[in-house]
């Protein structure tokens, strides 16, 4: 049997000969490695899918029932993987409520025309949203108007 030292001698030298199905490779090992690199990417591709699931979802949030709310913004987050809008929002009795909502990511807002100054503190905002199930004044945003001008979240929209 014809030993080969590398795999690009083993390229090189394939078969010009009736016996070439017994070159074998002196490093070997080959298909062991490979096979097991396939079962660890099975074993893990389930749970891979539930990361991308609990990641993506908004099972979180009730989108049944819109909510608005008027407020100030506070604090305008534009980082991965969601960007975040802190505001105040004024109470039926004069109290101050801390108010965060939840958009898209950076990426997507870039392509509407959004950047890291789009929103500033002291910006008058009414955003629409689904709250969050908890109850917490926490709302995933689908609309988005900032001193009287709606924001588009998606150059479509």
């Amino acid at each position: 049997m014809a030993k080969i030292d590398s795999f690009a001698r083993a390229m090189l030298y394939w078969p010009r000969h009736e016996e070439a199905h017994l070159l074998e490779c002196s490093w070997g090992g080959y298909r062991m490695k490979k096979t097991i690199a396939a079962l660890v990417l099975a074993a893990t591709l389930p749970f891979s899918q539930n990361l991308a699931f609990a990641h993506h979802g908004q099972a979180g949030y009730n989108n049944t029932a819109p909510v608005t709310v008027k407020g100030k913004v506070t604090d305008f987050l534009f980082s991965n993987p969601h960007c975040i809008v802190s505001f105040d929002v004024k109470g039926d009795h004069g109290d101050v409520q801390k108010w965060q909502g939840e958009l898209t990511s950076p990426n997507h807002l870039i392509r509407a025309g959004w950047n890291a100054h789009t929103l500033k503190p002291g910006d008058d905002v009414t955003i629409t949203g689904w709250r969050a199930k908890s109850g917490a004044n926490s709302l995933w945003i689908t609309k988005t108007i900032v001193n009287g001008e709606e924001l588009k979240t998606a150059p479509e929209d």
